[in-house]
């Protein structure tokens, strides 16, 4: 997530979603050049993250676009995980959760490219992917 820099700033919220995987590691899409990672949330142990919704800024025209701005997710047992992104935006709906027995495997970020001037937004759209 990169830290709002105030009027004058190109802001670009969140910039990359990271998934820490129990036993394989972690995996990482897409993701772009600003900001820092924050502090990683996770499932209570025996649980699976579920499903998520995001944060979006609507575009606004010819002021400062920051697309997504947060990440939230439903662990298999209930449990709310929410990032710490900017405020900007409104909370889209829950993605449908994965089947019964099934948790989040794998991810896909759309993010835009730098503008060189341009107004950037960072990361635009996330896709999690359901296995047994």
């Amino acid at each position: 997530v990169e830290p709002h820099k105030g009027f004058f700033g190109d802001d670009t919220g969140l910039n990359g979603v990271r998934l820490l995987c129990d036993k394989a590691g972690e995996v990482t899409s897409s993701e772009g050049p600003r900001g820092a990672w924050s502090r990683p949330e996770s499932c209570p142990p025996g649980q699976r993250l579920v499903s998520f919704r995001l944060r979006v800024e609507a575009p606004r025209g010819l002021w400062d676009d920051t697309a997504a701005n947060a990440m939230a997710a439903i662990c298999s047992g209930g449990s709310l995980l929410e990032g710490r992104g900017g405020p900007q935006g409104t909370w889209g709906n829950w993605s449908l959760p994965c089947p019964p027995g099934a948790g989040v495997c794998g991810l896909r970020t759309r993010v835009e490219r730098p503008q060189r001037g341009g107004d950037d937004t960072g990361l635009n759209d996330v896709e999690l992917y359901c296995c047994s």
